[in-house]
């Protein structure tokens, strides 16, 4: 029953960032909108990480199998990856090193802030 609360929190803040969605004047993902939500409500401390841990938990020893569709459906634009190939390799590239990037920017702020409050509270 505790996972089908978690499943629940999930996929609420997913449907009411498509409510958000729909009324931005932008187009946004809604994905976005929801992981930006989630993170509101835990540091507000409404959601607690043991509230969703089980459902994150399952998600991330599952992740490869959701991108299995994503990899069969490149099989049907091989024509237009040939024509692209050059474009294609180099945004891939430089998306992956700003990618590294911005993970070793968060993980040191991260690392700074749990200092910080470790710090603070000796």
């Amino acid at each position: 029953m505790k996972i089908l609360l978690q499943i629940g929190v999930v996929f609420g803040l997913y449907w009411v960032s498509l409510l958000i969605e729909s009324l931005l004047p932008i187009p946004f993902p809604a994905s976005v909108i929801s992981l930006l939500l989630l993170l509101l409500l835990l540091f507000l401390k409404v959601l607690k990480v043991e509230h969703i841990r089980e459902e994150a938990d399952f998600l991330l020893n599952n992740l490869g199998f959701f991108f299995v569709p994503v990899s069969v459906s490149f099989m049907n634009y091989v024509d237009v990856l040939r024509t692209c190939a050059i474009p294609f390799l180099v945004i891939c590239a430089v998306s992956t090193v700003v990618t590294f990037a911005a993970t070793v920017g968060a993980v040191r702020l991260t690392c700074r802030l749990m200092d910080r409050r470790k710090g603070a509270e000796k």
